[in-house]
């Protein structure tokens, strides 16, 4: 227990203190679109144990915040005010850029970055609907350009070893997977943009996303039908209206060979017995035909995580495997590289002409949004507003 505690303690610091690795003259030098919350975590402090990567500039709507945010963070440039995000994409030292902008906004200034010669790190869900998933990825086909959808997840080694644990045939084939993102009411303030509907808001737009995701991947296959699809709670309209923001949603869907699997997004989990808040939940549970396997917080396994494998029968016993390093030989990896590190080792590689050890392709992106916007229907909600963005085409 006191050596768990230690290594966790260990993991913890070098995540947040990775060691500086001075960026190479073909670095590729990274943009930023907004100064938003999760590029810390998701690029820049990955960014800065990664010899070919180097974040040189940030676009906000306010100067001050970008200049703020520069400078906390060493990053070169700064663009800031109405203009701020296409001169970013217009200046030529930028290569790639990194849209964490509201789902709603994806779209638009994906397009106008692809349009503008650079390669994308998307945040997920790639957009407000799969047909503007499609037409990203189009434009990226069409001009020799990366665009990844940013499920970080799948970079992972723990989640790796679940998928070669279920492919091994250990337990038996899958039956059914279930999938679920919970957390507690009040975790998000009300006026969230998670909430705003004209902005991509939803729970499974939010986290319902690498649920389905997540089931897609490890049963091999795409969804034949959404089953069901549950509204756990909407979100109040402030104007009046009906309420088109799903707080929380479940959703089962069929797979081929009578799999099944059921993905679980709450924003807004009651408190037990009405006062004592509930702790977030970030599970997977996948049922073979010959046992088990549960993987507790699959979403961020660098901090912490699980990997429970049980056979049926009374001699069945339990065993628990913890994976934060990859096992196959040539495959770069630390035990303190958190899921962004891992992606973006990928994402250089795919730039730098190498084959990355993991990749997320279009049609995979694409399948994904499909499903979401599915459930969707399926629970009597609209599919979130295309973009009234039109690429001016030369």
């Amino acid at each position: 227990m006191a050596s768990s505690f230690i290594s966790l303690v260990q993991r913890v610091y070098r995540i947040s203190h990775p060691p500086d690795t001075p960026p190479k003259n073909d670095a590729i030098r990274f943009g930023v679109l907004g100064a938003a919350a999760i590029a810390p975590d998701a690029l820049i402090t990955p960014a800065r144990s990664h010899s070919e990567a180097v974040v040189y500039a940030v676009a906000a709507r306010s100067l001050e915040k970008a200049q703020k945010f520069a400078r906390k963070h060493g990053v070169e440039k700064a663009y800031g005010g109405p203009q701020a995000y296409q001169e970013l994409l217009d200046d030529p030292n930028v290569d790639a850029v990194y849209n964490p902008l509201p789902n709603g906004l994806h779209y638009e200034w994906t397009m106008k970055a692809l349009q503008a010669g650079k390669h994308v790190l998307l945040e997920k869900p790639s957009g407000n609907n799969v047909e503007e998933t499609r037409e990203m990825f189009e434009l990226a086909g069409a001009k020799g350009l990366v665009l990844l959808e940013a499920f970080h997840y799948r970079f992972h080694p723990a989640i790796h070893s679940v998928q070669a644990i279920l492919k091994s045939g250990e337990i038996g084939a899958i039956k059914h997977v279930e999938v679920s993102l919970r957390l507690p009411k009040g975790w998000f303030p009300e006026n969230d943009i998670r909430f705003d509907f004209a902005l991509g808001g939803g729970a499974m737009m939010d986290m319902g996303c690498y649920l389905i995701n997540c089931a897609r991947t490890l049963i091999g296959a795409e969804p034949l039908s959404v089953l069901s699809a549950t509204l756990l709670n909407l979100i109040p309209t402030t104007d009046g209206s009906a309420p088109t923001v799903d707080g929380g949603l479940s959703a089962t869907l069929s797979f081929p060979g009578d799999v099944t699997a059921t993905v679980t997004a709450n924003h807004r989990e009651p408190p037990v017995l009405g006062i004592i808040p509930r702790m977030p939940t970030v599970l997977l549970v996948v049922e073979c035909e010959g046992g088990e396997l549960r993987m507790m917080n699959f979403v961020a396994p660098t901090l912490y995580h699980y990997i429970d494998v049980k056979k049926k029968g009374k001699s069945g016993k339990t065993r628990t495997e913890k994976v934060y390093k990859p096992a196959e030989a040539g495959v770069k990896g630390e035990e303190w590289w958190t899921t962004y590190r891992y992606q973006l080792e990928a994402f250089v590689d795919k730039l730098k002409g190498r084959t990355p050890a993991t990749w997320i392709s279009a049609e995979d992106s694409i399948a994904n949004m499909t499903w979401i916007d599915n459930v969707y229907q399926a629970a009597g909600l609209p599919v979130r507003p295309r973009s009234t963005f039109e690429l001016s085409r030369p």
